[in-house]
């Protein structure tokens, strides 16, 4: 802990030596020669000599300094001096005893060597100053305490502060990313798949590269749509984003595929789905749809929404040739994600004749 207002050795050992030489003064102008000036002297000398012992043995140093205040008054203004150093800087458990052996050191004092006052206000007055300095040495060193533990709790919540806004950050990375994955890879993966289509298939007739290219050209239309939207959720009106899919758009999904050349039956219940439970529908099949796409291409593709003790959604290929090999798995990771987030479940194995991905949503109509 920090020791504050605490004056320094050097400036507290000047500050009492000069006082001692007053006092010693003082006691010789009042005529009190029962004791020579050189015995009060010492006293005093070795009263600041032993300062320095509080830092390191305080309870010590503060008995030692008693006995020397009950000698001369040399001792006075280092063993009270004594009192408050201890009490600002150990606890109570040890300044209370250095305050009581300064104040015994001065009463056995005044009985023996005259006093400005009568015996009983002179015990009065000893008593009460060593109890106000105890006090304001407790005082002070509770202060610091509590100001070391504010300074430490502001530290601690700036740490915390930063700590939260870099959660923030991560997890807004992560959202953006998850969404940048489901709706343009899915995009880009049919665009590649179509003109590659283009590419290899030189038997297609005119009206049949005419359709192609047209998917090419709406799917790149609808990336970039997809893309501005990714964008957007990095500016600051959320208001001029458009509306996010959800099971009403399942069949323009599944009517762009078909037109790429794929085999998809859909079968979907007639409910109303809050927005974020219809979104993760549409991202559940879409990540079904792409993933056949890219490892299975040619399957033929069972798209199925029912509402089975909760929502069920299955995506299930069937045959296919080989397609572009394992993909990084982010897809599954991020659906996973956004499913648990609703409080439920995925599953994606694979079957002897496929793969299936089956996902389930707690949800009641």
């Amino acid at each position: 802990m920090t020791r504050r207002d605490v004056p320094g050795i050097p400036v507290l050992l000047g500050l009492l030596a000069g006082i001692v030489a007053l006092t010693v003064l003082s006691a010789w102008s009042a005529r009190d020669t029962a004791v020579p000036l050189g015995i009060d002297l010492l006293v005093g000398a070795v009263a600041v000599a032993v300062l320095p012992l509080l830092s390191r043995r305080p309870l010590l140093g503060g008995v030692l300094l008693g006995v020397l205040a009950a000698l001369s008054p040399a001792a006075t203004p280092a063993a009270t001096a004594g009192t408050y150093v201890v009490a600002r800087r150990e606890g109570l458990a040890v300044a209370v005893p250095v305050a009581c052996a300064s104040a015994v050191g001065h009463a056995v004092q005044a009985l023996w060597r005259p006093v400005g006052l009568p015996l009983g206000w002179w015990l009065l007055a000893d008593v009460a100053v060593h109890a106000a300095l105890l006090g304001w040495g407790a005082y002070g060193r509770t202060r610091d305490t509590l100001v070391d533990e504010w300074r430490a709790r502001a530290r601690a919540a700036e740490r915390d502060q930063v700590r939260t806004v870099e959660e923030a950050r991560s997890a807004e990375r992560t959202r953006i990313a998850r969404e940048m994955h489901d709706t343009l890879a899915h995009r880009l993966t049919l665009l590649a798949t179509t003109a590659g289509a283009l590419e290899y298939r030189t038997d297609l007739s005119p009206e049949q590269v005419a359709a192609a290219a047209g998917v090419v050209r709406a799917s790149a239309g609808e990336a970039l749509e997809e893309l501005r939207t990714v964008i957007g959720v990095l500016r600051e009106g959320p208001e001029e984003l458009r509306p996010a899919p959800g099971l009403a758009d399942l069949a323009a999904l599944v009517a762009r595929e078909r037109e790429a050349g794929a085999t998809v039956t859909l079968t979907v219940p007639d409910v109303d789905l809050p927005p974020a439970l219809g979104l993760a529908v549409y991202r559940t099949c879409q990540e079904g749809l792409t993933n056949a796409r890219r490892h299975a291409p040619g399957a033929v593709v069972d798209v199925r929404v029912a509402v089975e003790d909760g929502l069920r959604v299955r995506v299930v290929d069937v045959g296919g040739a080989a397609g572009s090999g394992p993909g990084t798995g982010s897809g599954l990771i991020g659906l996973t994600e956004r499913i648990e987030l609703l409080g439920g479940t995925v599953t994606a194995v694979p079957r002897p004749d496929g793969f299936a991905l089956e996902a389930w949503i707690p949800w009641e109509p």
